[in-house]
């Protein structure tokens, strides 16, 4: 299956140019997330005439991908190879800014390996988007238990990961610009290591999209902010404790560089 990012990096091109809507509207938050309602709508779609396959799904997050770039975002993407090159299922964890994470994951890791996010019961309840998200068969958690969804991620996902899916998760209680490593759980490197199958950590810094006060997924944008996503090299879990730490090391390094970079933010819109 080709891939829409053929290199170890991807760095939006500085020519770009805006769309008209983004002009139109002021370059407020609302050209985004209209092209997002219509791709979803148009997702919904394919998933009624059961056409929503991984495909399908990678060619919807890809032209998200491309609105936000229209937006003024910019996208810096790094260890592609490391998800190019996989050989087996593994364990993708990450931190977990806004949204727009999830969106790019779909259209980078779908193109090499079947995959299952592990997300949140409630999004399968949203209307429209909730078909679609049910239709690439997530592992679905209440968030109310720990236990419970420690039990149902370690079951669900062994049984994902013996069918050669491999696992998206993001070990944080909810959405945070800012990275707090004791609010991190190890779920995901347990489940890597019950399975006997790499984890590959992933950082990222996407506050561009700001989560949204009464719509966490419609919040402003904040264009003075660039996107990064850093797929880090896949390693077996032989110790419980030291594969966390590395996990975590490689996103707290990776956000360092990046907020070093990013200087003091402009107001939202």
């Amino acid at each position: 299956m080709n891939s829409y990012f053929p290199h170890d990096s991807y760095h939006t091109s500085p020519t770009i140019s805006r769309h008209w809507l983004d002009r139109l509207l002021l370059g407020s938050r609302w050209a985004l997330h209209l092209q997002f309602v219509w791709e979803i709508i148009k997702a919904r779609r394919l998933v009624g005439q059961g056409k929503y396959d991984r495909l399908a799904w990678a060619g919807t997050s890809y032209a998200i991908f491309k609105m936000v770039e229209r937006c003024d975002g910019r996208f810096h993407i790094t260890g592609l190879d490391n998800i190019r090159d996989l050989a087996e299922p593994v364990v993708f964890v990450s931190n977990h800014m806004s949204s727009l994470e999830g969106n790019t994951f779909g259209c980078l890791l779908p193109l090499h390996q079947e995959i299952s996010y592990v997300v949140k019961e409630s999004l399968l309840r949203y209307p429209v988007f909730g078909p679609v998200v049910g239709a690439r068969e997530p592992i679905a958690v209440g968030r109310t238990n720990p236990r419970e969804d420690l039990q149902k991620v370690l079951v669900e996902g062994a049984v994902r990961l013996q069918r050669a899916q491999s696992i998206v998760l993001f070990p944080q209680h909810t959405r945070t610009a800012t990275f707090i490593p004791a609010e991190f759980n190890s779920l995901g490197v347990k489940l890597a290591a019950r399975a006997g199958v790499p984890v590959v950590p992933v950082a990222v810094k996407t506050d561009f999209l700001i989560n949204g006060r009464y719509l966490r997924d419609f919040g402003p944008l904040n264009r003075s902010q660039s996107i990064h996503l850093a797929f880090g090299q896949p390693f077996m879990v032989h110790n419980n404790k030291e594969a966390h730490h590395h996990v975590l090391d490689h996103i707290q390094l990776h956000l360092n560089q990046w907020q070093s970079l990013s200087g003091n933010p402009a107001a939202p819109l």
